[in-house]
């Protein structure tokens, strides 16, 4: 049976029908409407970028947490329920809670215009302004000027991850474009931690922190990370960390390095010691960030020894990150399942995996109006270079049509959307939590 908070959810996703347009002039009038939750609430940490912003919300929430703070956090998408999006002091909130704030948004908006985003974005400060916390860790949804999360005057401190090329038809067809929107917040005397980035976006973030008179600190120009030997990674003032436990690959070293120096640049008093940050790149876990699938209905379909991964990256940025961790793992033959939206840069996002793997597979992506046909996203496989491709209708055939293929023990992994990744999950089980 669907949770009640569903039915109020399938409501708010009519009051803006139309294409995403950003502006925040919807969010203000429903907050004033709420006696403005957003200045109601603990100490904000702001993070946008175009990869890692999850990740790094989750190694920051676990080393945050190992020091003994109350943390809320918000995060989109989510994989397979709604409340997934919002942690009230360190846990999922509850049904009845999440309804009870949505029916409350949904009466003060009434009928008037507002994006789902948006108005879900408001009963998040609402829950976070209701519920006692030391912090807040917010994640933009899309681009960060005008994103609904933009509101917040004052945070302690925001952060930038790597910006690439994605949602071109909402930010803008160059980098230096998106990383506009993307350094959008930056608030004036708040100081703003970046992972290093592209030539065009490190001037561009240069220039808005001038601006805006923010004391920015920026990789590869202010500190620098590399890989250890022993596979954790070392920071510019020789500290040896581990890598995260539970997320693989570079680009999760990566994700965590930048997390360290946010953590090491948060006021004393929220400020985690060394003990609280090591057990944090131990303990932090990110579903459907190439996560190991070693069970449930789904893998049962493939004969015993083969592994299965699922990965939410979906952009050619993303694609590169999962090449060069697959370059790197215990070579076995590889199999793709993809289903993609129709609004990402599929050749872009294959080309770096496709000459890894024998087989690709490509499926639709359940409920989802955006994703591509099966039909056009073979012939964009094609084009990115794979040479055996096959249309499935669903994850669970592709996984049959693996399994007969022959050639195992392999690898399968399951790629191209966070929307296909929940519903892996939700056919898979369990939930993230």
């Amino acid at each position: 049976m669907a949770p009640a908070s569903d039915q109020v959810l399938a409501r708010l996703m009519t009051l803006h029908p139309k294409v995403i347009d950003l502006v925040l002039d919807r969010v203000w009038r429903l907050l004033a409407r709420l006696d403005h939750p957003e200045r109601r609430l603990p100490p904000v940490v702001h993070v946008a970028g175009t990869n890692g912003k999850g990740s790094v919300l989750a190694l920051l929430r676990a080393m945050l947490e190992a020091s003994g703070l109350r943390v809320h956090a918000y995060t989109s998408p989510h994989l397979v329920r709604f409340a997934e999006r919002v942690r009230l002091a360190g846990s999922l909130i509850e049904e009845d809670r999440l309804t009870a704030l949505l029916k409350t948004c949904e009466a003060a908006n009434g009928a008037d215009p507002i994006t789902f985003f948006e108005i879900t974005t408001c009963a998040a400060f609402l829950a976070f302004a209701e519920e006692p916390a030391d912090i807040v860790l917010l994640e933009t949804g899309l681009g960060g000027r005008l994103d609904a999360t933009n509101v917040i005057d004052r945070p302690i401190l925001t952060g930038l991850t790597p910006i690439a090329l994605d949602h071109q038809s909402y930010l803008g067809d160059t980098l230096a474009a998106i990383a506009f929107e993307k350094a959008g917040i930056l608030k004036a005397g708040v100081p703003c931690v970046s992972a290093a980035q592209q030539p065009d976006a490190a001037r561009v973030i240069a220039a808005r922190a001038a601006e805006f008179q923010v004391s920015l600190f920026l990789g590869a120009r202010d500190w620098s990370w590399s890989p250890a030997s022993n596979k954790g990674l070392r920071l510019d003032d020789g500290a040896l960390w581990p890598a995260p436990e539970r997320l693989t690959g570079d680009h999760q070293r990566a994700n965590a390095a930048l997390a360290i120096r946010m953590a090491q640049s948060l006021p004393p008093a929220l400020r985690p010691d060394e003990d609280a940050i090591r057990a944090g790149l131990t303990q932090a876990t990110w579903p459907a960030r190439l996560q190991a699938l070693p069970r449930g209905p789904l893998v049962r379909r493939l004969p015993d020894g083969w592994e299965v991964w699922l990965d939410g990256g979906h952009n050619p940025h993303a694609g590169d990150a999962l090449a060069e961790v697959l370059a790197h793992w215990p070579p076995r033959p590889l199999h793709l399942i993809v289903g993609m939206l129709d609004t990402k840069d599929t050749v872009g996002f294959l080309r770096p995996l496709v000459s890894r793997a024998r087989t690709v597979h490509v499926v639709p992506i359940p409920e989802t109006a955006a994703a591509l046909s099966t039909d056009t996203l073979a012939v964009r496989a094609r084009e990115a270079g794979a040479a055996s491709v096959r249309e499935h209708p669903n994850v669970g055939d592709a996984l049959d049509a693996v399994a007969t293929g022959g050639d195992g023990p392999g690898r399968v992994l399951i790629c191209g959307s966070l929307y296909l990744a929940g519903s892996v999950l939700a056919e898979n089980g369990p939930s993230p939590t």
